[in-house]
């Protein structure tokens, strides 16, 4: 299965966001912990050049905490700032004002020699659909202001937003790249929901989320579906799951399709605990390749 989504107003977007990256001071680039790597859009780094940058690691709450920690060693090693968020319930948020000052303190500091009134810094909030950027807005906000959704491509046109009298946000719309090199990456975002389902084979993403959970979270996986062994037949390891958790069909037989959307919402839905799909070592691999 080959993954791409490249909706008419993602190309948009990034047209729109390369025009209005004069405007900012800062841009804040929302990933998803889960999967740091691959939900860091490499257009966005052609993009934003040389922009100062926070990234944001978002849905920290969902992800493994220990891996979590050692990506934010990695992003401290290579001198980016890097914050670890739950932008759903407000964990983390207090740090990003102060990190921005931080990045920033030279160019105001330049601003205020030549006279220039203080003003709130300017950021552009940039990441891929689904990385909870306008939920992030509204708890900074404080209010609703941009409209949110359990599903990717929610938001369609920038806005600016005040937060209090330190910051300015300007929205944006995700942006997806229009081809992914390897597609291992498409599976990951897939899995975690940046994609939309329909456009997906759910079997595929089930198994290779299966597959990743015996490699890396093994007891996880046999505890959630009362598996004494993980077999190595997909048909096999759909039988035995879809049997265990009732996902039947007529005359008794395993419903696959059942069973592979069980297994994606149980990933996502944090059922087998909190889960990371990429470490730092990842990223050292894919830069030797």
């Amino acid at each position: 299965m080959t993954i791409q989504w490249f909706p008419g107003h993602m190309a948009k977007a990034r047209r729109e966001v390369t025009e209005k990256l004069k405007l900012v001071d800062i841009i804040y680039e929302l990933v998803d912990a889960r999967i740091p790597l691959s939900s860091r859009n490499p257009m966005i780094d052609e993009i934003i050049q040389h922009k100062p940058r926070v990234i944001l690691l978002n849905k920290a709450d969902m992800a493994d905490p220990v891996r979590t920690k050692e990506w934010l060693a990695y992003y401290q090693s290579q001198g980016k700032k890097a914050i670890a968020i739950n932008s759903q319930e407000g964990q983390g948020l207090g740090q990003i004002t102060a990190a921005s000052k931080e990045l920033l303190k030279d160019k105001f500091d330049r601003m205020k020699a030549k006279g220039i009134k203080p003003r709130a810094i300017r950021a552009m909030i940039v990441g891929i659909p689904n990385a909870g950027k306008s939920t992030l807005i509204n708890r900074l906000a404080k209010k609703n202001i941009a409209k949110t959704g359990n599903t990717p491509g929610v938001t369609k046109a920038q806005q600016w937003i005040k937060v209090g009298k330190e910051l300015e946000l300007l929205d944006t719309p995700g942006i997806l790249w229009p081809k992914f090199e390897d597609q291992e990456v498409g599976m990951k975002l897939a899995l975690t929901g940046a994609i939309k389902d329909t456009l997906l084979n759910l079997h595929e993403i089930s198994l290779y989320g299966i597959r990743f959970l015996e490699k890396e979270y093994p007891a996880r996986l046999k505890e959630r579906y009362n598996l004494e062994m993980i077999p190595s037949e997909t048909v096999e390891v759909f039988d035995v799951i879809g049997k265990f958790r009732g996902c039947l069909a007529g005359g008794g037989l395993v419903d696959y399709d059942k069973t592979a959307e069980l297994v994606v919402r149980e990933i996502r839905s944090q059922k087998m605990g909190p889960l990371t799909f990429e470490k730092p070592s990842d990223m050292a691999e894919q830069t030797e390749e």
